[in-house]
């Protein structure tokens, strides 16, 4: 199997999730009532909230991983590698769900991503960031990389 057959199973698995249109409105609906609850109060509130709409509406598990890069892999000392692992019909896809992406964001959660398969002897099916707001110069960088992304809206910044 290609990177290409994989990315389009990947796409094609995300597409029929949100495939129905009143579950991609609520969807929708709900990461937009997430951004506006008190200007969103922190990081781990939307991280929670999204995990149980995925969870829950959508049939994805989702399980966060931190380890500990010991050998300095990732950042060039040793430090702690949080990431997401998404689950639904056998494909395992790493991913961070975070309310904002940026470019430099999206290289490091590329080496975290090598980290994890590395460490665990186990390729994933893909890669994908779930976030409110993505730099604009980041969904190249995400494109480039083979990050799928999912969104609510993108941020026109150009840094």
């Amino acid at each position: 199997m290609t990177q290409e057959d994989i990315k389009g199973i990947i796409r094609q698995e995300m597409a029929e999730i949100l495939q129905d249109r009143e579950m991609r409105d609520d969807y929708h609906s709900s990461v937009g009532a997430l951004a506006s609850i008190g200007g969103l109060h922190s990081e781990e509130s939307f991280r929670a909230a999204l995990k149980a709409i995925l969870e829950e509406s959508f049939g994805v598990q989702v399980i966060n991983i931190t380890e500990y890069d010991d050998e300095g892999e990732v950042f060039g000392r040793p430090d702690q590698i949080e990431l997401d692992l998404l689950i639904k019909n056998g494909l395992l896809i790493i991913g961070k769900i975070q309310s904002s992406m940026s470019k430099s964001y999206l290289y490091t959660f590329d080496k975290k991503v090598q980290f994890y398969q590395q460490r665990h002897q186990q390729e994933s099916n893909g890669k994908i960031v779930i976030s409110l707001m993505v730099d604009f110069k980041a969904q190249q960088v995400a494109k480039n990389l083979g990050i799928v992304g999912l969104k609510q809206i993108s941020s026109p910044n150009k840094a």
